[in-house]
């Protein structure tokens, strides 16, 4: 079966690069065929371009990978953009061989095309990074705006200071340019001192506030955030400073002119395992819609497309342990002082949505979805509200040893008694998408168990569920 989370065939996805172009997102990305026999070494970039995030156009291939003695035989991250009459595409050229030569392993590389599908590399403004100051062989993903006060063209890059404690040295670097041509390295734009690093730095305003986003592997694997009034800082924290969990990397914007909305990609696991192996770089992509709340903080939901395209709904009825039926479209109210309950329908989740609006008493411990659960309910993934720790996490049984929930599977959410949390629960092969109360997104594979119903819970506690809904989608992805 075809995925609805778009992957190209016999490959994989890694960095989306975004741009629209006022009708359409194109989405530039880095193809991994996880191969090197077969497909040989390096990656290339290329296109697809939607409407709505549900069906996708194929381009092919933008930008070739160079050979083993050039500098781009891995064409990674950078940007695309518009200006001086012609489309501009800024890459990272990286050569791990280079490195045994004395020769920098990354440089920043330039592209221009007419069309947005026929590009032609431009060798001669590729350019390095500074002799001091910054460390040569990190220096990728520019990101190329235009700085109106200061009338220039300005280029982030994840990069990192020549000095200083290594884990720390993380910083992004600042370039500038006024013919998109000839590119001068600034003072870092942004040096917190914290991070290994800031990769697929990403830039834009909305409303009074400006947004640093990047990617950092220093503390977790996560895309963050900072906010600041102006472009010379400072870059504060929000409260909660991520979009998603482990299993959403390399996310970079865009906007319609309307919405702005974030792309990322959901991780497989060298292992196909769920709690075992390491997250491969690359995997299916995944976009949410950025909300921006009112003290400027920043929100991700389901795009409303994506909503959309699951329209059909299953029906379907839940049963206890005592074989009593109950109907999804009324209210339920499970109670369980101090036990478990759970209702349960055998109703396939392979490729699925469900919808639910939960609202729990004070001093109940957890609530919220099952997956995949077998027929004996002795098998199955939670979706749990933790209200005492104040946040959502994925849990499944069975599990290896002492672990209390899938590690990095959990997010921050605000939980009180009396107030309704919506759920949304997106299952599509392995990729799985929650999101919570329209604010608060997990990302997530499920390995383990490849099918199986689906249900209700509560834990100590009593919670109601309303406006439950099943539902699949028609759509065939293209």
């Amino acid at each position: 079966m075809q995925e609805f989370f778009y992957r190209p065939a016999g490959a994989w996805a890694a960095d989306f690069i975004p741009f629209y172009d006022g009708e359409r997102f194109r989405l530039f990305y880095l193809l991994d065929w996880r191969d090197k026999a077969g497909h040989g070494e390096g990656t290339p970039w290329l296109q697809i371009s939607t409407t709505d995030f549900v069906h996708f156009e194929e381009h092919g291939e933008m930008l070739a990978r160079g050979t083993e003695a050039e500098q781009d035989l891995y064409v990674f991250t950078g940007c695309v953009v518009s200006a001086e009459g012609q489309h501009h595409i800024f890459y990272t050229g990286h050569n791990p061989h280079f490195n045994k030569f004395g020769k920098p392993v990354q440089a920043v590389m330039h592209a221009v095309s007419d069309d947005f599908l026929h590009w032609r590399k431009v060798p001669e403004d590729t350019f390095f990074a500074p002799p001091t100051g910054y460390e040569r062989d990190d220096w990728r993903d520019p990101f190329v705006f235009w700085n109106a006060e200061a009338k220039e063209w300005q280029m982030l890059l994840a990069a990192r200071q020549d000095a200083g404690v290594s884990r720390r040295r993380g910083c992004v670097a600042l370039c500038g340019s006024h013919d998109l041509k000839v590119w001068e390295a600034r003072e870092p734009f942004w040096d917190p001192g914290l991070y290994y690093t800031h990769e697929c730095p990403d830039l834009f305003q909305m409303g009074e506030w400006w947004y640093l986003i990047w990617s950092e592997f220093s503390e977790r694997s996560v895309t963050r955030y900072r906010m600041s009034r102006s472009l010379a800082g400072p870059w504060t924290a929000p409260e909660n400073d991520t979009f998603d969990g482990r299993a959403f990397y390399a996310a970079k914007s865009a906007s319609d002119g309307k919405r702005r909305f974030l792309f990322g990609w959901n991780p497989t696991r060298d292992t196909e395992k769920d709690y075992e192996g390491r997250w491969q770089w690359g995997g299916n992509l995944v976009v949410h819609e950025i909300v921006q709340e009112m003290d400027g903080s920043l929100n991700v939901r389901v795009p409303d497309t994506v909503r959309r395209a699951f329209s059909e709904a299953v029906t379907c009825t839940l049963t206890d342990e005592f074989g009593e039926e109950y109907a999804t479209d009324e209210s339920i109210e499970l109670e369980a002082p101090d036990s478990f309950a759970a209702l349960q329908s055998n109703v396939s989740t392979e490729r699925i949505l469900i919808e639910a609006t939960l609202t729990f008493e004070a001093g109940t411990r957890g609530c919220g979805l099952l997956l995949r659960t077998g027929e004996d309910r002795q098998t199955g993934y939670q979706i749990r509200l933790e209200p005492g720790r104040q946040r959502l996490v994925l849990d499944s049984w069975p599990r290896p040893g002492d672990i209390p929930f899938m590690v990095e599977l959990e997010r921050p959410l605000k939980l009180q008694p009396q107030v309704p949390i919506t759920l949304q629960v997106f299952t599509d092969g392995t990729v799985c998408e929650i999101y919570a109360d329209g604010k608060v997104a997990l990302s997530a594979r499920l390995y383990n168990l490849k099918s199986g119903g689906w249900g209700l819970f509560v834990q100590e506690g009593s919670t109601v569920f309303e406006n439950v809904h099943v539902l699949t989608t028609p759509i065939t992805p293209s």
